[in-house]
């Protein structure tokens, strides 16, 4: 699954030496001058991202030559498995010396390919690593495959039910306790914002929370918003827009593959999941622009744009877990477009109520080359969610600082004694790159793991 093999069974493996432009000559030299004219045949100067195969006597290939930034171990191979030929490689000292976790790592997040709906096109060549490496890096992989999977998984298959499912399966895994509130429950229960939501799709809106762990550990709470298609509701979005919506539930994948996380490592805390899950669908008892909602934390607030969901459906995830004095919460939340505009494709906007917290990220995402970046909670722009009926609007009219207003909004339902962040993350990539191919992504999660590992081990 992962296109490793255990370095103690490959023997017969093909050696794989990492160059670039400085190293190639001294490379080549091992193997002789042939090969250096071998390279110039082909036109192979250790560039990244290109390889060439050194044929042996019989003609099989004797060594791979890889260019390799050397700046970039963790993804500096990782467009080999799917291009080699399926074979078992092992890395060679005598090339570039990279880091065995990253380039194990590197190669596993190349080798994936979505397979729930056709077979995959070819088999992954394998690398030849430690039994330790793997040990390491197989929890890593799997949580960020389980992201990719769900995020790529088409609205029909990952509805709000199926999407709680994946949390109950979840605690049936690690022996969590499981629950869910589903349909008019949510009025029952007093989580109106959620029910508001995704009352006018044709499948019931609903809220799954895990916990695990004893009661006098640290609480950590995850959630993850769960839209699992957003038409935009009343407010329609263009076709354009809504083309790739089923993406919008990559902060609840998100969630789950974190929690995943720390179960699998059984850090030391009490540990709750929510996920609130929707569809943002347009009927004849969709919530209205106009309309005031009582939110569990008791604030009112206007709906001055049906398409500003997802910090509805959050508010009284957020509420909820605030009542439990928790020692942290972390949301996700593919929230808004105004952080892709703000940041592009590939930086996370990261908002935070505690600079320690906020600076521990950081650090781990510099030290995990998982990238995210900081914004601020600029209170004064709480002036653009001003309503003249309610405490607040749940979009301004403004176009002015969409990312920061949404977090602002959010902020208003998470006490100020608790430590929270919230990560609006676009859970996509628009095209291919090295090791993060088209369609839904983890990002910040190896970033949030390391941090919680830190805080907690």
């Amino acid at each position: 699954m992962h296109a490793w093999v255990d370095a103690a069974d490959a023997a017969a493996a093909t050696p794989l030496l990492a160059v670039d432009k400085e190293n190639l000559d001294a490379v080549c030299a091992l193997f002789g001058a042939e090969v250096r004219r071998w390279c110039t045949a082909h036109a192979f100067a250790g560039e990244p991202g290109r390889f060439v195969l050194v044929p042996g006597k019989d003609g099989a290939p004797a060594a791979v030559l890889a260019g390799c930034d050397r700046r970039d171990a963790l993804f500096g191979l990782a467009t080999l498995p799917l291009r080699l030929p399926e074979a078992d490689y092992a890395l060679d000292p005598r090339g570039l010396i990279l880091d065995e976790t990253d380039a194990a790592l590197g190669w596993a997040l190349g080798s994936y390919q979505f397979t729930r709906y056709r077979k995959a096109p070819r088999k992954a060549a394998r690398l030849a690593i430690g039994a330790s490496t793997a040990k390491t890096v197989r929890p890593i992989v799997d949580a960020t495959f389980r992201v990719r999977d769900l995020v790529n998984t088409p609205t029909e298959d990952m509805g709000p039910e199926q999407l709680a499912g994946e949390v109950r399966d979840l605690a049936g895994r690690f022996g969590a306790s499981y629950r869910e509130w589903v349909g008019d429950e949510l009025l029952a229960s007093n989580f109106p914002t959620i029910h508001a939501v995704g009352r006018a799709s044709h499948r019931a809106p609903r809220l799954a929370e895990l916990t695990c762990g004893p009661a006098d550990a640290p609480h950590l709470v995850l959630i993850g918003k769960g839209v699992c298609f957003d038409t935009g509701g009343l407010d329609i979005k263009p076709a354009d827009g809504m083309r790739w919506m089923k993406k919008d539930m990559g902060g609840a994948a998100h969630a789950i593959a974190l929690a995943e996380l720390v179960l699998h490592a059984q850090l030391p805390v009490r540990l709750t999941l929510l996920v609130p899950a929707v569809e943002n669908a347009i009927g004849g008892n969709a919530y209205r622009p106009g309309e005031v909602i009582r939110t569990r934390g008791g604030l009112t607030v206007e709906v001055d744009n049906t398409d500003a969901e997802g910090r509805l459906v959050l508010c009284d995830a957020l509420a909820y877990a605030g009542e439990q004095k928790p020692d942290m919460i972390l949301d996700f939340a593919t929230l808004t477009g105004a952080a892709r505009v703000a940041l592009g494709p590939d930086l996370p906007a990261l908002f935070a109520n505690r600079d320690d917290v906020a600076d521990a990220l950081l650090a781990a995402a510099r030290e995990t080359s998982d990238p995210l970046w900081r914004l601020p909670l600029w209170r004064p722009y709480l002036a653009l969610l001003d309503s003249y009926i309610a405490d607040f609007t749940n979009a301004g009219g403004s176009r002015h600082a969409g990312a920061i207003t949404a977090a602002l909004y959010l902020e208003r339902f998470v006490p100020e004694a608790v430590s929270w962040c919230h990560l609006d993350v676009y859970s996509w990539n628009d095209g291919e790159k090295p090791g993060r191919p088209r369609g839904g992504e983890a990002q910040g999660l190896r970033a949030y793991f390391a941090m919680l590992r830190k805080r907690y081990a």
